[in-house]
Order: C-alpha cells, then sequence, then structure tokens
C-alpha cells in the first residue's frame, strides 16, 4: 500500500488515483515534445510569445554585462531556475534578455521535452547559459536558497501535488527571490468566455491531431485548464507555501494570467 492509496486528483475532467497522474501526463507529454512548441504557435495564434514575453519583463534579468565587468565587481551571476521549461522556450528568452550575467536551469520530469531543449540549447550556442535537469518540482534535486527567480510555464496545472511544487519553488529560492507562475486563467470578457470554448474543444484537439496525430493529449491539456483553481484560490496557494507580496495580472481578456509572489 503507498502513501497515496485512496487518494484521487484531476487529470482533465477525469478523476484518477492521485499516485497514476504523473505517469498519465508523462505520456501526454512524449506524444507531443517534438512539435510542442510548434503546437503552442497554432492553437494561440502566436500570442503564446507575447505572453512569455511579458513574463520575461516580470523576471527582470539584469542587463547585459560582460563576463570580464561581473569577475572585476565581484558580483554573482543572476540564477533563473525555470520549472517545467523542457523545450527551453522561456530559458533562451531570459537569456537573450539576461546576456552573459545569467544563469539558467531547466528542470523538468520528461526526458523527451528535455532532449529536445538540449538539442536547441546546441543550435543556439546556450550550452553554457542554460543546463538542463531532470528532475521532479514536488521535490527538486537542488540545495536551497540557490536561485534568484523561479517561473512555471503552462506546466504547474500537470503537476499532481501543485502545494508541494509550490513549497519547494519556495524553498529554493534565495531571501528577497521571485517567483512567476505564467498559466492559463479565467476568460473574463463578456461573449469570449462561449467562442473561446468552442475553439478550445473543437479546434485545439482537431489541430493536435492534423500536426501532432494526438487528438487526446490536446483534449487533457484543454480540460486542465478548466480544472485549475481560480486565480484568487491560487493566490491562497502560494501564501500557504509562504510566499509574500502575492499578486497576480490576466492578459489578453483573462485567458492567461502571471501569478507573482516573493522570498521574504
Amino acid at each position: 500500500m503507498t502513501e497515496h492509496t485512496g487518494k484521487q486528483t484531476d487529470f482533465g475532467f477525469r478523476r484518477v488515483p492521485l499516485g497514476d497522474k504523473q505517469a498519465m501526463v508523462d505520456g501526454v507529454f512524449d506524444s507531443v515534445a517534438n512539435r510542442y512548441d510548434l503546437m503552442n504557435d497554432l492553437m494561440s495564434g502566436g500570442l503564446h510569445r507575447a505572453w512569455k514575453d511579458a513574463l520575461v519583463t516580470a523576471v527582470n534579468p539584469p542587463p547585459k554585462v560582460r563576463a570580464s565587468q561581473l569577475e572585476k565587481t565581484q558580483e554573482r551571476a543572476f540564477a533563473l531556475l525555470d520549472l517545467a521549461g523542457g523545450t527551453g522556450d522561456v530559458a533562451f528568452r531570459v537569456a537573450a534578455a539576461g546576456g552573459s550575467g545569467t544563469r539558467i536551469t531547466v528542470a523538468d520530469i520528461n526526458g523527451e521535452m528535455l532532449a529536445v531543449g538540449r538539442k536547441r540549447a546546441e543550435e543556439l550556442s546556450l550550452d553554457d547559459t542554460v543546463t538542463f535537469i531532470e528532475g521532479n518540482a514536488e521535490k527538486l534535486p537542488l540545495p536551497d536558497r540557490a536561485f534568484d527567480a523561479v517561473t512555471i510555464a503552462f506546466g504547474i496545472r500537470n503537476v499532481p501535488r501543485i502545494d508541494m511544487a509550490l513549497a519547494e519553488a519556495h524553498r529554493v529560492l534565495r531571501i528577497g527571490g521571485h517567483f512567476l507562475c505564467l498559466e492559463f486563467s479565467n476568460v473574463d470578457v463578456p461573449g469570449l468566455e462561449r467562442l473561446y470554448d468552442f475553439y478550445s474543444f473543437n479546434v485545439i484537439p482537431a489541430i493536435g491531431r492534423a500536426v501532432t496525430g494526438d487528438a487526446e493529449a490536446y483534449r487533457y491539456l484543454v480540460e486542465s485548464i478548466r480544472t485549475f483553481p481560480k486565480p484568487a484560490v491560487f493566490a491562497e496557494m502560494m501564501r500557504t507555501a509562504g510566499f509574500g507580496r502575492v499578486s497576480y495580472q490576466p492578459l489578453t481578456g483573462g485567458i492567461v494570467a502571471i501569478h507573482s509572489g516573493w522570498r521574504l
């Protein structure tokens, strides 16, 4: 008998044993890893790029400096941890904004997604700036107080135990460190919700079938958005994990939100 026996959680609109969810999520991302970033473009009409740029602006990595300047001033590099960011999309954007004074660790539980990210890092000559590690957001293989910022983009709703992932993000942040979560949210524009639901449940799975051969993976991803906690509920979960100055900013009519908290 395991510690999770009898406990259930959401997998899209289905209820499944808590201990089974991670393997099921892994199966989804194994299936779509090679076309994941392309699908993000197609599903969002490219809007995910603007949302991620807004996330990078909130991270606010230090301005580009020469490595020699860092050495002269004896300042340490700005350290970012990007959770569930296997393909490197957010990490590469932060690297471009922060330059040589920024060091980024990408942690993802899915090996297929990490393989895509490592290949892209080599192609972009970012091997020295971005490091990829396989790790579970609920139990990170990383030391306490090691990072200036922790980000997670469109990943936390796939974590079986969100409270544990939030606690781990808090643990690995330095005092004064910033946690930022970009996630799908709740449409708050009258009339847009019905159109958004039609697009989500009918068009996105069809695009997924055409591009990746897997409509069910994208049906799960659409359903998982609807079962993710409301912004105010998620904000309270962040406070419970220890974060202070918690806030959230809706974008594009509430389709997504950037959640922000600090380790005080």
